[in-house]
C-alpha cells in the first residue's frame, strides 16, 4: 500500500454534507473558523476540514487576510485547517453578509436548498465537512495550504462521483432511510478524490510529504515505515527493500522531507506515543513497545528530548476531556497560524 493510502487507511474519516444552497447574485456569506462550526454541529475533538462543491454558476472565495479564488462549476474548494473565509458572487456583494438563517438549517440537518440572494444569476452549492484525528492526519494536513481547489469534471470518475452525491442529497432532503449514511460515505470519497487530484497536480520540483509520497522511492519508503511502525528498521533494511543504495536513499528522502528516514521514523513514533498517552490509559511500557522501543528507558529519554518532559508528566498535563482536547488543538492551530 502506498504511503498516502496507508495514512488514510489508519485514519477514521467521518464526512457529512451539512448545507445546500441556491444563491442568486448578488450574494455572500461568511464561514467562521472550524471550532465555531464544530460547536454548531456539536462535534467532538476531531479536526474539522471544510469544503464547498460548486454545482452550477460560480463564486469567489476569500480567506481573511489571504488570497481570493474564483470558482466555477465542478470545482471543489477545501479548507484543510478550517480557516475562516468568505464566499460570494464577487462584484456587487454587499458586506457585512447576511446570515440567511444558515445556522438554523445546519442545526436541524435540513438539506433542502436554501434560496437567497438578490435575484440575479444563480449559483448552486453543496457544502460539507470532514473530521479526522489531527495526530494521524498530520503528515497529510501539514503539507496542505490553507485553501486549494480542484475540478472533478475532468474525467468519468469525477462525473460519477458528482452525480451520485447530487442524487443522494436529493434523497436525504426527502427523508429516505439510509440516504444520509450513504451521503456521508460519498462525502469521504469526494475528500479523498480531491486530495488525490491535488497531489497529482503538484509540480515536480515541489518538496514536502505529499510530493515525497508520490515519488516511487520515497513513497515506498514511507509506506513501509507507516505500515510497520514497530519494526527495528535500519537504513540498510530500507535501502534493500526499495532497491537503492543507503546514501542515495538518505539523500532522496531528505530532499523531500528535510530529514533522513530514521529521524522521520523516530518523530512519527513519538507523535503516535503522545496520542496514546493523551487518549488512553495504557501503560508507558506497552505504548513504548507498540511504537518500536524495546527499552522503556530509551523511550523515556527520546520522548523527553522531543516533548521536553517525560511520558508520565506529559500524560498528566495533557490527559483531558474530548471537548478540552478539541479546544487545545484549535488554540494551538490558531497560535501556529497567528
Amino acid at each position: 500500500m502506498d504511503a498516502f493510502s496507508r495514512i488514510l487507511s489508519g485514519v477514521t474519516l467521518n464526512g457529512a454534507v451539512f448545507f445546500r444552497a441556491e444563491f442568486s447574485a448578488p450574494w455572500g456569506l461568511t464561514v467562521p473558523a472550524s471550532n465555531m462550526t464544530a460547536a454548531t454541529l456539536s462535534l467532538g475533538a476531531a479536526h474539522l476540514v471544510l469544503y464547498h462543491f460548486v454545482m452550477d454558476g460560480g463564486a469567489v472565495v476569500e480567506l481573511e487576510n489571504g488570497p481570493s479564488i474564483e470558482l466555477q462549476p465542478g470545482d471543489v474548494v477545501i479548507f484543510p485547517h478550517g480557516d475562516p473565509h468568505h464566499m460570494s458572487s464577487g462584484k456587487g456583494a454587499i458586506r457585512p453578509f447576511p446570515s440567511y438563517g444558515i445556522n438554523s438549517k445546519i442545526k436541524s440537518h435540513d438539506l433542502s436548498p436554501l434560496h437567497a440572494g438578490g435575484g440575479g444569476e444563480i449559483s448552486k452549492f453543496v457544502c460539507g465537512y470532514m473530521t479526522c484525528d489531527p495526530y494521524l492526519c498530520r503528515p497529510i494536513l501539514s503539507g496542505l495550504p490553507p485553501v486549494f481547489k480542484v475540478n472533478i469534471r475532468t474525467d468519468r470518475s469525477g462525473h460519477w462521483l458528482e452525480s451520485s452525491i447530487l442524487h443522494l442529497v436529493e434523497e436525504a432532503a426527502s427523508g429516505r432511510v439510509g440516504s444520509e449514511a450513504m451521503l456521508a460515505k460519498l462525502s469521504e470519497a469526494l475528500f479523498v478524490d480531491t486530495l488525490r487530484r491535488y497531489v497529482a497536480g503538484l509540480p515536480e520540483q515541489q518538496m514536502g510529504w505529499l510530493t515525497g509520497a508520490r515519488d516511487p522511492i520515497v513513497g515506498k519508503c514511507l509506506g513501509l515505515l507507516h505500515s510497520r511502525i514497530a519494526h527495528p528498521w535500519t537504513i540498510a533494511d530500507l535501502a534493500n527493500e526499495v532497491g537503492i543504495s543507503r546514501s542515495a536513499l538518505v539523500e532522496r528522502f531528505t530532499r523531500y522531507l528535510s530529514e533522513p528516514p530514521m529521524t522521520y521514523l523516530s518523530r512519527w513514533r513519538l507523535q503516535l506515543a503522545a496520542r496514546s498517552l493523551e487518549r488512553t490509559s495504557r501503560g508507558v511500557a506497552e505504548i513504548a513497545a507498540d511504537v518500536g522501543y524495546e527499552s522503556e528507558a530509551a523511550f523515556n529519554r527520546a520522548f523527553k528530548r522531543e516533548f521536553g518532559q517525560p511520558p508520565g508528566r506529559y500524560r498528566s498535563d495533557h490527559k483531558s476531556s474530548p471537548a478540552k482536547q478539541a479546544g487545545q488543538h484549535l488554540e494551538a492551530r490558531a497560535t501556529a497560524d497567528g
